[in-house]
C-alpha cells in the first residue's frame, strides 16, 4: 500500500538534504536562539536588580531579592511558557502552523522590549511591570516550542529528520551563550566608563547609577534576532503535511511544495478525499480511538520532558555555590556591581561553551545513526549515576581539593542531559502523532516539561535549604539539604529512564508511518496495517 501516500509527501519524505532544510533550521532556529536567551538571561541581571532596588543602609552585605520576589521575577517566565505552549499548540492545529508562527514572534519582541521599560522608581513597581511583561513574553516563548518541532518535522526528510529537529533545539545553547557573552561586554563597557569601588569599601558607591541601564539593555537585545527572522517567517510556505492533511486543500499543498522543492509535483485531490474520509482518521483528541492508538504515546512523551526538567532546571541551586567554590565569582561585597554582572556572566558562558552547546551537537550528530529511544534512555542513565555519584559521598565533594572533581562530574550530568533527553523529548512529540494533532500533541508535551521546570526550579530551591534552621539563606524555610535533594534528583532520572520505554522509536520512518495516517481500515481495503508498537 506504498501507494497510498500523497505524492507530495513522499517527495518531502525522499528529498535530498538541500538549501531549503538550512533555511528552515535557521528560521526556526533564531526563535529558539531568542527564547534561550530571553529565559536565561534574567539570571544573570538579578542579582545587579537586588542591588540596587533592594539596598539595605549599611549592611554587611549587598542587597539581595527577597524570596518571593526574585521566586516572581525568575518563574513568571515559565508560567507564561507552559499557557503558551498549551494555547499556541492548540492554535497550530486550528489555524496552521505558518499564521500562528508570525504571532509568537511579534509578541516576543514587543514584550522584549517592554520588559526593559519599567513605570515608576519605586522597587515594586518596577517588578510589577518586569513581572507583568516576562510572563507575556513566556507566552510567545511557549508557542515557540510546539511550532518550531512541528514545522521542522514536517518539513525534514525522513533520513535527517531527527539531527534537523535537534539542531533547531541546539541554538539554545547559542542563545545562552550569546546571552553571556552579551552580559559580559555591556558589563565590561560600563566598568571601565564608570568605574566604582567595591561594595566594602563604599556601599553606596559601588552600585552607579547608571547600573539601571545595565540589566534594561541586556533584557531588550532579546528583541533583535527574533526581529530579525520576521520577514522570513512570513515568507515560509506553510507545511505541506497541514495543508495536505488537514487543510485538504491538494493543489496548494503540491505548489508550495514544487517551489521548495524545486520539482513538478501533482495535486491529488481524489486521494486527499480518500484519506480524509476514511473512518480511521476521523477521531478527535483524547476520544477512545486516540487513547487506544495514542496514549501511551502521550503519556510517554509527558512524562519523560517532566521528570527530565525537574533534574535540568534544578541546576540553579548548584550554579552558585559551584562558582563561588571554584572562585570564579568572589564573594559579592568584594565587587562593584556591574564587577558582579561580569562575573556571573562569564561563569555561565564558559559552562555553557563546555557542558551545554557540545551536549546538544552530540544529539544532532548521532540521533538518526543509533536513534532517538537509545540516547534518551542512555542520557537518563548517566544522569542517575551522576546524581547518585555527586550525592552519596557528598561530604567528600564539599572539602575544598575536591572541588574540582565536582564540578566535572557536574559538567557531565548535564552533557549527558543535552545529548539524551533534553534534546529527544523535543523531537519526539513532533514526530509520532498524526498531522492534525501533532501541534497539541508537542504543546501538550512541553508544558508537562514546564511543568517539571517550575518544580525544579522553585521546589529544590525550598528542599535544598539546610535542615538547621539557622543556616538557611535568608527568608526561606529549613529544607531537607543538598546531598537529600540530589538523591532525590536521582530517583527522578531513575524513573525517567523506565518512562522512556512508553516511548515509541521513529528513526527512519515516514511522519504518516509513524501516526498511522495512511492506514486503510478493513471496509476500504481489507488490509488493515497498524504500527506496531515498539
Amino acid at each position: 500500500m506504498a501507494g497510498d501516500q500523497l505524492q507530495v509527501l513522499n517527495a518531502l519524505d525522499v528529498a535530498k538534504t538541500q538549501w531549503y532544510h538550512f533555511t528552515a533550521i535557521i528560521i526556526a532556529g533564531m526563535g529558539f536562539f531568542t527564547d534561550a536567551y530571553d529565559l536565561f538571561c534574567i539570571s544573570l541581571v538579578t542579582k545587579l536588580l537586588g542591588r540596587i532596588y533592594y539596598h539595605v543602609d549599611g549592611a554587611k552585605k549587598p542587597g539581595t531579592l527577597p524570596p518571593n520576589v526574585s521566586a516572581a521575577v525568575n518563574g513568571v517566565a515559565f508560567c507564561g511558557t507552559l499557557a503558551g505552549q498549551l494555547f499556541f499548540g492548540w492554535l497550530g492545529d486550528k489555524l496552521g502552523r505558518k499564521k500562528v508562527y508570525g504571532m509568537t514572534l511579534l509578541l516576543m519582541v514587543i514584550c522584549s522590549i517592554a520588559s526593559g521599560l519599567s513605570f515608576g522608581h519605586e522597587p515594586k513597581s518596577v517588578m510589577a511591570t518586569l513581572c507583568f511583561f516576562r510572563f507575556w513574553l513566556g507566552f510567545g516563548i511557549g508557542g515557540d516550542y510546539p511550532l518550531s518541532a512541528t514545522i521542522m518535522s514536517e518539513y525534514a526528510n525522513k533520513k535527517t529528520r531527527g539531527a534537523f529537529i535537534a539542531a533547531v533545539f541546539a541554538m539554545q545553547g547559542f542563545g545562552i551563550m550569546a546571552g553571556g557573552i552579551f552580559a559580559i561586554i555591556i558589563s565590561a563597557a560600563f566598568e571601565s566608563r564608570f568605574p566604582a569601588p567595591a561594595y566594602e569599601v563604599n556601599a553606596i558607591a559601588s552600585t552607579v547609577p547608571q547600573a539601571d541601564y545595565v540589566w534594561r539593555i541586556i533584557v531588550m537585545v532579546g528583541a533583535l534576532p527574533a526581529a530579525m527572522t520576521y520577514y522570513w517567517r512570513m515568507k515560509m510556505p506553510e507545511t505541506a503535511r497541514y495543508t495536505a492533511l488537514v487543510a485538504k486543500d491538494a493543489k496548494q499543498a503540491a505548489s508550495d511544495m514544487s517551489r521548495v522543492l524545486q520539482v513538478e509535483i501533482e495535486a491529488e485531490q481524489q486521494k486527499i478525499e480518500q484519506i480524509s474520509q476514511d473512518k480511521n482518521n476521523a477521531f478527535a483528541l483524547f476520544s477512545k480511538e486516540f487513547l487506544r492508538r495514542h496514549g501511551l504515546h502521550l503519556l510517554g512523551t509527558t512524562t519523560t520532558w517532566f521528570l527530565l526538567d525537574i533534574a535540568f532546571y534544578s541546576q540553579n541551586l548548584f550554579q552558585k555555590d559551584i562558582f563561588s567554590a571554584i572562585g570564579w565569582i568572589p564573594p559579592a561585597q568584594t565587587m562593584n556591581a556591574i564587577q558582579e554582572v561580569f562575573r556571573i556572566a562569564r561563569a555561565q558562558t564558559l559552562i555553557a561553551l563546555c557542558s551545554t552547546v557540545p551536549g546538544y551537537w552530540f544529539t544532532v550528530g548521532f540521533i538518526d545513526i543509533i536513534g532517538r529511544f537509545a540516547i534518551q534512555l542512555m542520557g537518563f542513565f548517566f544522569m542517575t549515576v551522576f546524581m547518585f555519584a555527586l550525592a552519596i559521598p557528598y561530604n567528600h565533594w564539599t572539602h575544598k581539593d575536591n572541588r574540582i572533581g565536582f564540578v566535572i562530574m557536574y559538567s557531565l550530568t548535564f552533557f549527558f542531559a543535552n545529548f539524551g533527553p533534553n534534546a529527544t523529548t523535543f523531537v519526539v512529540p513532533a514526530e509520532i502523532f498524526p498531522a492534525r494533532f501533532r501541534s497539541t500533541c508537542h504543546g501538550i508535551s512541553a508544558a508537562s516539561g514546564k511543568l517539571g521546570a517550575i518544580v525544579g526550579a522553585f521546589g529544590f530551591l525550598y528542599l535544598a535549604q539546610n535542615p538547621d534552621k539557622t543556616k538557611t539563606d535568608a527568608g526561606y524555610p529549613p529544607g531537607i539539604g543538598v546531598r537529600n535533594s540530589l538523591i532525590v534528583l536521582g530517583v527522578v532520572n531513575f524513573l525517567g529512564i523506565l518512562f522512556t520505554f512508553l516511548v515509541p522509536e521513529s528513526k527512519g520512518k515516514s511522519l504518516e508511518e509513524m501516526s498511522g495516517e495512511n492506514e486503510e481500515s478493513d471496509n476500504n481495503g481489507g488490509n488493515s496495517r497498524t504500527v506496531p508498537a515498539v
